[in-house]
């Protein structure tokens, strides 16, 4: 029964709690791989992590305490803690890009039952020193379709607060936590605080549009295999000049995706890739790039069968075709291509495919 006395309260709290810990734990676990379904299942959201806790439950007295006690105590409303502790469960979704809070928000609303949502960006936008603590967080429960399944039956009563945040709006709220004095503090030192705060807001900004940039730069890197005229003669690529001649990342995606049509080509390992080429020949060109694997890629994709068919185990993969055919084209200049052992058994293939 509700009361007045915080003594009694609190003791009521402290066993619901620790008779009901194990199912909190086992439900927060739950909910974690649900989120981690709905939202890895959407191409358009890029997630850093997903995870949880069930609130400490002293922490969560002395929240009661401090955000609830004093005006239902001064208006002589019996209370119990547990109705005003929304996040005794706590969930995190940490995306990479802020303009993916709101696709976050759109799934969770597709398959929950939102009570209540607090936009922390809106709210603390025009506000100094506060980007720690923007985001979005929602208070939900299991909506009608869930709680039928028997599964999620026993998690049914059980209420959650999912916060959903950038990655470095989460770690900026990290270090926030750690700066122990943010308010009656000299203006020389609160100044300093709203500066980092700042830095944090402009790397989110510019990491969304470095994201922009390189897709739009995909977008309008050239296609060399448009023209298949690229080349002078019939054994030299046309010679080129001005700086979007070069061979990068970008134009590169355009080539190999053209050969390799249905290879999905990792970032990272497009950028070592580009980077090694460019060790190998500084200065190499798309047009060069692309000559070579044109000319070369049927003579190779020959040796691959060979190759294949003798090993149980050896798969060339489209990058160890693009090495073969760039040794192909110019055996000096990308001799480091192969190695040792790669280089001898091509070598000996190619002398008996005349």
């Amino acid at each position: 029964m509700p009361s007045l006395d915080f003594e009694v309260e609190k003791a009521d709290f402290r066993t619901f709690y620790e008779q009901n810990l194990p199912l909190l734990q086992d439900a927060t676990a739950s909910f974690i791989a649900l989120l981690t379904a709905l939202v890895t299942h959407s191409r358009n959201i890029e997630v850093a992590k997903v995870d949880g806790r069930v609130k400490e439950k002293e922490e969560c007295i002395r929240k009661f305490s401090r955000k609830y006690r004093p005006e239902l105590e001064a208006s002589s409303t019996p209370y119990e803690i547990k109705p005003h502790i929304s996040d005794l469960i706590g969930l995190r979704i940490v995306c990479l890009y802020e303009d993916e809070l709101e696709k976050v928000a759109l799934v969770i609303r597709e398959h929950f039952d939102v009570i209540e949502v607090t936009d922390k960006v809106a709210a603390v936008e025009s506000t100094e020193g506060s980007f720690g603590y923007k985001g979005l967080h929602m208070d939900l429960a299991l909506n009608a379709t869930r709680r039928d399944l028997p599964e999620y039956a026993a998690y049914a009563p059980f209420r959650f607060e999912l916060q959903v945040r950038t990655i470095i709006q989460d770690s900026w709220s990290v270090l926030d936590h750690k700066i122990k004095y943010k308010k009656s503090i000299p203006n020389q030192l609160k100044r300093r605080i709203n500066v980092l705060s700042a830095l944090f807001e402009l790397a989110d900004r510019e990491f969304l549009q470095i994201r922009d940039s390189t897709e739009a730069e995909l977008r309008r890197a050239p296609d060399e295999t448009a023209n298949e005229q690229a080349e002078v003669g019939p054994q030299q690529p046309a010679i080129e000049s001005g700086a979007g001649a070069d061979l990068n990342a970008f134009t590169f995606l355009k080539i190999a995706s053209h050969f390799f049509r249905n290879f999905d080509f990792e970032p990272h390992k497009v950028d070592g890739f580009v980077h090694a080429i460019n060790e190998w020949s500084p200065g190499t060109t798309r047009s060069k790039f692309n000559f070579f694997m044109r000319e070369n890629i049927a003579r190779v994709k020959r040796y691959k069968q060979f190759f294949e068919k003798r090993s149980a185990t050896d798969r060339f993969n489209p990058y160890t075709v693009m090495r073969h055919c760039l040794y192909l084209g110019d055996k000096e200049v990308f001799s480091r291509a192969l190695t040792n052992v790669a280089r001898e058994s091509f070598e000996a293939w190619l002398r008996e495919d005349v």
